[in-house]
């Protein structure tokens, strides 16, 4: 949404690109394979101790159905065009003429604690979205940033946006200063866009400042997965797929079992070989995807293998993997072997996103160099939404924790059958009890708890 004067409104989302990368791959293959099929997704708050007031609902819900104004830019379509040349034409002529329809596609509920309290009586918030999966796909990565301001525009407000840039520029200089290839990661959950804007700044400082010291810093600031702020500081937009594909795969196919298989060939049918080759491995547990991971590859615009031997594996033609549940330490273990049981000698890309910090990054750097893997991090919360109080009061004193909220929405529903998820830590496991059991025997799930999982205390 851009005001008639041609100036930019300062809270919201007002960008199409406002999203991950991954949104926008994920809808070009939704478009090419499943265009028709209809979905249901589900907000959940992971820390259900911090709701929104009926004020911050309020403001909330123009927020969203402000949504209905954003539109792709000629300006926007042209530098997608030429930045990202793996969305093809029939995407790009989709997205010149996308538009939300939040009337139609997303429910918003308050239930609040109490009857009294006015504006500022706190509750429960439920957010559904649902239609055809092209159409909604997008709603994801605005909503949660949309929830996540509300909350800090309203109910914690002892904060302030100044020593943002100073601090995103400290933690990019020690990342880049110990060897650490990262991305900016955090759309979901930021404070809010100016925030991410500051962050984006200070890592691109970051970066200027060392490729001019002189110091041989080996580390790099290679991107960001937000496509607006990418476009907007001439930087490298990152991401290629989330477990949305898995999960939607799995459910309108009925076959948990051959998911990851499945969502594999239509992703390589999609883009190629090669191409946008970042595999998420924990939709359905990490064991279970390493056996697709080793199956022959199909053609670029079928789903169809040739008979095995014929063709490179997925983990041949993939540059590498993505690590985001379980412990860090025994993935890099469990990648290790199997690349040298399966002959793949390259040093293959691990891609770490869980819940990272400076210190996580450099220490699974050593861990994954040690094993003659390439570390890479896709870092979020921590850079988008690190703040103190400033003030304080009776519940939390001056300079303690800012906590951000950890907040979701997973693909719940595809083609009418649930959609679930089994991490590689049973704390991130979405879907109904009966159901979870029924599929964690279907792939051989095995279940696991990591002790740094906790999801109501993820960043406090």
């Amino acid at each position: 949404m851009v005001i008639s004067n041609g100036a930019v409104p300062t809270e919201g989302v007002f960008s199409i690109l406002d999203t991950d990368l991954y949104k926008i791959t994920m809808q070009c293959a939704v478009l090419r394979y499943f265009a028709d099929v209809p979905v249901k997704y589900r907000f959940t708050n992971r820390t259900p101790q911090m709701q929104l007031s009926r004020r911050a609902f309020r403001w909330l819900q123009t927020q969203v159905a402000s949504l209905a104004n954003v539109r792709a830019t000629d300006e926007e379509l042209r530098w997608l065009t030429k930045t990202c040349p793996y969305l093809d034409l029939e995407y790009l002529k989709y997205l010149r003429a996308f538009t939300f329809r939040p009337k139609d596609h997303v429910r918003l509920d308050f239930n609040p604690n109490s009857e009294h309290g006015g504006d500022d009586v706190q509750g429960e918030l439920h957010l559904d979205v649902q239609g055809p999966w092209v159409e909604t796909i997008l709603y994801e990565i605005p909503l949660l940033a949309l929830v996540s301001e509300a909350y800090f525009k309203f109910l914690d407000t002892d904060w302030s946006h100044d020593g943002q840039v100073e601090n995103a520029e400290e933690k990019g200089l020690k990342l880049i200063q110990n060897g650490c290839a990262f991305s900016e990661f955090g759309s979901r959950r930021r404070r809010d866009y100016k925030t991410h804007e500051m962050v984006l700044q200070g890592l691109v400082g970051a970066q200027k400042e060392a490729d001019s010291n002189g110091l041989g810093w080996t580390g790099k600031f290679s991107g960001t997965s937000n496509v607006h702020m990418a476009m907007k500081f001439g930087v490298t937009p990152i991401g290629t797929v989330a477990h949305e594909w898995f999960m939607g795969i799995a459910a309108l196919k009925d076959d948990y079992a051959g998911a990851n298989e499945t969502a594999l060939q239509y992703w390589t049918g999609t883009f190629g070989r090669g191409v946008l080759s970042i595999a998420l491995t924990d939709t359905f547990g990490t064991p279970a995807f390493l056996r697709s991971f080793r199956r022959p590859t199909p053609k670029r615009g079928t789903t169809n293998t040739q008979e095995e031997g014929q063709d490179p594996s997925y983990a041949e033609i993939f540059t590498g993997v993505r690590q985001d549940s379980g412990d860090p330490l025994e993935y890099i273990k469990m990648l290790k072997q199997f690349y040298h049981d399966h002959g793949i000698n390259d040093k293959k890309v691990i891609v770490f996103s869980d819940a990272l910090n400076v210190e996580k990054c450099i220490k699974y750097k050593h861990a994954t160099d040690e094993a003659g893997l390439t570390p890479s991090f896709g870092i979020g919360t921590f850079l988008t939404n690190d703040f103190k109080h400033v003030k304080g009061n009776e519940a939390n004193k001056a300079g303690s924790k800012s906590a951000p909220l950890n907040i979701v929405i997973k693909l719940s529903e595809a083609q009418g059958r649930p959609a679930i998820k089994l991490s590689d830590d049973k704390g991130k496991n979405t879907g109904s009890d009966e159901l979870v059991e029924r599929i964690k025997r279907e792939v051989g799930y095995e279940e696991k708890i990591w002790s740094g999982g906790d999801e109501r205390h993820r960043w406090d």
